[in-house]
């Protein structure tokens, strides 16, 4: 018998079924990430010369970004078509996760889940759309402006391009720390008032992180520094509201 829709079934499948639908998930993702990738390698200098663009504009007259080994160019455009590539096929893969990962849980516990990737997936976008059109030009600038008439900067294409992609997924993955906190306080790991007296801690940690993830410079490690504290002050709201709810729960 079927179960019903939205149930969690008692039926067991057995171990051997769990992994071929595993291993089809697996091949199904694999393939849209290598469709991807082959699809941004056919584009990949526009999209190198649009990604680092907050740099190539800022360049001097006569500086160009330059690869110093016979393999880097070619290297360094294969990195990024493989990074274009999973983003283009990430929805196709989240699809695919959801297909083998859904049939075990509750329909509360997945419309939770779908609600969190939703969310943890726009958090992602706009964290690294601060660091792309705020944070990265302002490094770049930085950096540059220890040129003069007689040091010219020629950036290497390899490591101006992991420098971007650092940047991105850094304060990607920290504008998904409110996200976090909403959900330490909806199940009642974490309250909002532990936050609030962890304050000058967070405010130490922030300036921490920003020396330890960003290159040597006050201006990067303070642009890093700033948004962190000011996500955990989100966090701390999205915290208490996410305890109301788990309280509100609790009592019905």
């Amino acid at each position: 018998m079927n179960p019903e829709p939205g149930t969690n079934s008692e039926v067991r499948l057995p171990l051997t079924e769990h992994l071929e639908e595993l291993r089809k998930r697996l091949i199904h993702s694999l393939i849209a990430w290598g469709a991807g990738t082959v699809l941004c390698y056919s584009r990949v200098d526009s999209i190198y010369r649009a990604l680092l663009s907050p740099l190539t504009e800022r360049l001097p007259w006569g500086s160009r970004l330059i690869f110093t080994e016979l393999t880097e160019a070619f290297l360094t455009y294969f990195k990024l078509a493989l990074w274009g590539g999973f983003l283009l096929a990430s929805p196709f893969i989240f699809y695919q996760t959801w297909r083998f990962v859904s049939p075990g849980l509750y329909r509360k516990e997945r419309k939770i889940l779908f609600v969190f990737s939703f969310w943890s997936t726009a958090a992602l976008i706009a964290g690294m759309a601060f660091g792309y059109f705020v944070a990265v030009p302002s490094i770049f600038s930085f950096f540059l402006g220890f040129g003069g008439s007689t040091i010219v900067p020629m950036p290497s294409m390899k490591e101006s391009l992991s420098l971007v992609l650092r940047i991105l997924l850094l304060f990607g993955v920290m504008f998904e720390v409110p996200l976090v906190l909403y959900l330490a306080g909806r199940v009642g790991i974490l309250t909002p008032d532990l936050l609030r007296r962890g304050r000058k801690a967070a405010i130490v940690g922030a300036f921490l992180l920003g020396a330890v993830l960003t290159p040597p410079d006050a201006v990067s490690q303070v642009l890093v520094a700033l948004p962190i504290y000011a996500l955990y002050e989100a966090g701390i709201l999205l915290c208490a509201l996410g305890a109301r709810r788990n309280k509100g729960e609790n009592r019905g």
